[in-house]
């Protein structure tokens, strides 16, 4: 239980139902269609869609998502929803013009997946119809919205990235500056591409008129975009994987997301007493800055589109390499150098969970990749498409090169955890490269450390990211002085690691439990 007399948020319970988002409208969307009598993926939709409009730096219609599943009939569906290089993108041909990174260009844009993936769920495994369930996002859309204080920040911080574009600097910086907190602001341009997504279904996107106004947009900046390569746009439905931690079975989507890494990284830990450590104390930091260095080395070596490259995901999951690997954790020393990180750390997307009456339980996450994606808007549809390309190598030697129809390395994730055979915990880490750290370190916050859900979330953080250990404020002086006398250079970001979402289902009390980041402006509400 938390001590009273400090600042801080209690844990949320609910009995019929629960959402957990990082904005406070969402949240209160996703209940409202709960309590109409809509299940966990009808508000989970009608929750991102909102997000799309009122958390612009996060996600949007023009980025690309992931999601799992736990129905309340059984098992575990994960949808892929990731979209795909151009035709013409080959990295011979980029070459050929002058192209030498793909970061900050026109080349980063992939064709979004989002919407299809939306459409793909609500199909399978919705009640409600997209028409519907798009309609919170409209009118925050067409009558406005009231900017919240991290939204603010954020835009402040890094609104100068829609500059780039004459569609971003007149759509989302009004006086060619970023809102302030409590200004209200509309977007009737992306309000009427909603409306026409509403009207018509992801037809509506993908092919005709609108498709048609993002690809000239595109091809205006440079791209290398056709309406060929929207019209085949799809996300799919694929096998989850899984490995087991302390009597949890862990779920994530497969490659091309990098939830393979929180996975390895969990099976690195397991062999450590993380219990009998200080949870904010530089030998738990340690061991988890290590485990991180170790499992993403191998994520940049080898982590691809499956379908375009041989990832080695047997080995990635295997127990007896996790072993060796473990074996060369120095408990009273930083490893040597490792190979540098493959992008710089981006930390933009949003993450939400939802569990309904009938536990159907979802995880679901939605991103533009860097704070505002690429910063290009098509001004006459208001979307402003992300820059997820900018994961692809140029290397035509490494798996992750950019090639036709091809998916990128993607670092979004959403988990599920099962207690005997039944959901237990659907969580999610936001913050790109940080997610399987952070996937990592809210579980052992609950099963090594024994935190509840707002607590295990509230909990400082730390980031081994290439030769840094990045230490939130929130880690005690005297930990951050032990690590750099382990040998860690480390650094204080002066910006929040991440944010998070969780929500617990206790099935003999028959009662949820959940927790909101307090790094972000959202809530868990449950009723």
């Amino acid at each position: 239980m938390r001590d009273f007399e400090l600042p801080g948020r209690s844990v949320a319970y609910g009995e019929n139902g629960m959402a957990a988002t990082s904005h406070p409208l969402a949240t209160l969307v996703a209940l409202d269609v709960l309590r109409s009598g809509g299940n966990a993926m009808d508000a989970a939709i009608a929750a991102v869609a909102v997000q799309c409009v009122v958390e612009p730096a996060m996600t949007g219609i023009g980025g690309d998502c992931f999601a799992l599943l736990a129905p309340a009939a059984g098992g575990v569906v994960a949808l892929n929803g990731s979209g795909r290089a151009p035709a013409a993108a080959t990295a011979a041909h980029l070459r050929e013009l002058g192209v030498d990174e793909l970061a900050g260009t026109v080349h980063s844009v992939t064709v979004p997946g989002a919407i299809d993936a939306w459409a793909r769920l609500l199909e399978r495994h919705g009640t409600r119809e997209l028409a519907e369930l798009l309609q919170p996002a409209i009118r925050c859309a067409d009558d406005g919205f009231v900017v919240t204080p991290r939204v603010a920040w954020d835009w402040t911080r890094d609104g100068e990235r829609l500059l780039r574009s004459s569609g971003g600097r007149v759509i989302y910086l009004p006086d060619d500056r970023a809102p302030a907190a409590g200004q209200k602001m509309r977007f009737a341009a992306l309000a009427n591409t909603l409306r026409r997504i509403a009207e018509r279904g992801p037809e509506a996107f993908y092919r005709g008129e609108l498709a048609e106004r993002m690809v000239a947009y595109l091809r205006s900046e440079g791209g290398l975009h056709t309406a060929d390569d929207f019209a085949a746009a799809g996300g799919e439905f694929v096998s989850p994987i899984r490995t087991a931690y302390r009597g949890l079975e862990v779920y994530e989507c497969p490659p091309n997301g990098q939830g393979v890494i929180a996975l390895l990284m969990l099976n690195i830990l397991e062999g450590f007493e993380l219990g009998a450590l200080d949870p904010n104390g530089a030998k738990r930091l340690h061991l988890e800055a290590e485990a991180t260095r170790l499992a993403f080395r191998d994520r940049d070596a080898c982590l691809a589109d499956p379908a375009a490259a041989e990832v080695p995901l047997g080995r990635l999951l295997d127990k007896d390499y996790a072993f060796r690997l473990r074996r060369r954790i120095d408990p009273g020393r930083a490893l040597g150098a490792m190979p540098p990180p493959l992008l710089p750390e981006h930390p933009e997307t949003v993450y939400l969970t939802v569990v309904d009456r009938d536990r159907n339980v979802v995880s679901f996450i939605n991103s533009v990749f860097d704070s505002f994606g690429s910063g290009l808007v098509c001004p006459e549809t208001g979307v402003l498409f992300h820059d997820r390309g900018k994961s692809f190598s140029l290397d035509p030697e490494h798996p992750n090169v950019i090639a036709p129809g091809k998916r990128p390395m993607h670092t979004i994730i959403p988990a599920l955890a099962f207690e005997n055979g039944r959901p237990a915990i659907a969580f999610g880490v936001m913050g790109g490269h940080y997610q399987p750290v952070g996937h990592a370190h809210v579980l052992t916050n609950v099963v090594d450390f024994g935190l509840d859900p707002q607590a295990a979330i509230d909990a400082p953080r730390a980031f081994a990211h290439g030769a840094e250990l990045r230490l939130e404020r929130g880690v005690p002086a005297a930990t951050a002085e032990a690590l750099a006398g382990l040998g860690h250079h480390v650094v204080r970001p002066g910006r929040p690691l991440g944010g998070a979402q969780m929500i617990m289902i206790d099935h003999a009390r028959g009662v949820l439990i959940g927790g909101s980041d307090p790094r972000k402006d959202g809530l868990a509400l449950g009723y």
